[in-house]
């Protein structure tokens, strides 16, 4: 496979990432989450993303705290630092395939020390996230795929194996839908795949019983 074709592959790996963490306020998806979700795939076809800081810059903003009168009580400084980098992807298969991708971060920290982990930090998480077109949402992973089309629908074969149990046993093609509309309120060709394989082991289980009545 070609550098695309496997960036394709990850891109398949996770449609999608439960905001699972919780911070103080609201619920976010951690970095640590977001790269389990896609680093066995990218150890599987052999892709590497190497980060690259093109320019740094660090503002420091004095914040003072004041008590009920107006007099000073604290003074500290919140250190701002952006990235501006590059993310470059390469095919360890062909290491001269490459794509290399603008990118850029941001992190606050009080000390100041830590400003450029963090922005690190955030600069690859919304780059994995935004790069693979990952959604993230407060909704169970079941509830988001159905919402968004994500779910596997019913496919070819198993319309075609269905009719065939169906009239097998003797029923009526027409009379199909009705019987998905009353097992699953939908049509036939509105099943998903997980519905249309139920629906066919439930066939067969009726087929095996008329066989040896």
């Amino acid at each position: 496979m070609n550098i695309y074709q496997k960036l394709i592959e990850v891109r398949k790996e996770v449609p999608y990432l439960q905001k699972a963490d919780q911070g103080a306020q609201y619920s976010y998806t951690g970095s640590s989450r977001v790269l389990a979700a896609l680093k066995k795939k990218m150890d599987e076809l052999g892709l590497l993303l190497v980060p690259a800081i093109t320019k740094p810059t660090l503002h420091e903003s004095p914040i003072e705290y004041k008590d009920q009168s107006g007099n000073v009580t604290k003074r500290t400084i919140t250190y701002f630092t952006e990235l501006e980098m590059t993310m470059t992807w390469i095919n360890a298969d062909d290491p001269k395939e490459q794509i290399m991708v603008p990118w850029y971060g941001q992190g606050v920290d009080i000390a100041g020390e830590k400003g450029v982990g963090k922005a690190l930090t955030y600069a690859e998480k919304y780059f994995m996230l935004k790069f693979f077109n990952i959604a993230t949402d407060k909704d169970d992973p079941d509830a988001f795929q159905a919402k968004h089309d994500l779910v596997e629908m019913i496919n070819q074969q198993q319309i075609t194996e269905i009719k065939e149990l169906w009239t097998g046993l003797g029923y009526k093609e027409p009379d199909l839908n009705k019987q998905t509309a009353k097992l699953y309120k939908k049509s036939l060709v509105q099943l998903t795949e997980k519905m249309a394989h139920e629906f066919i082991e439930n066939l067969k289980s009726m087929k095996g019983t008329k066989e040896t009545a």
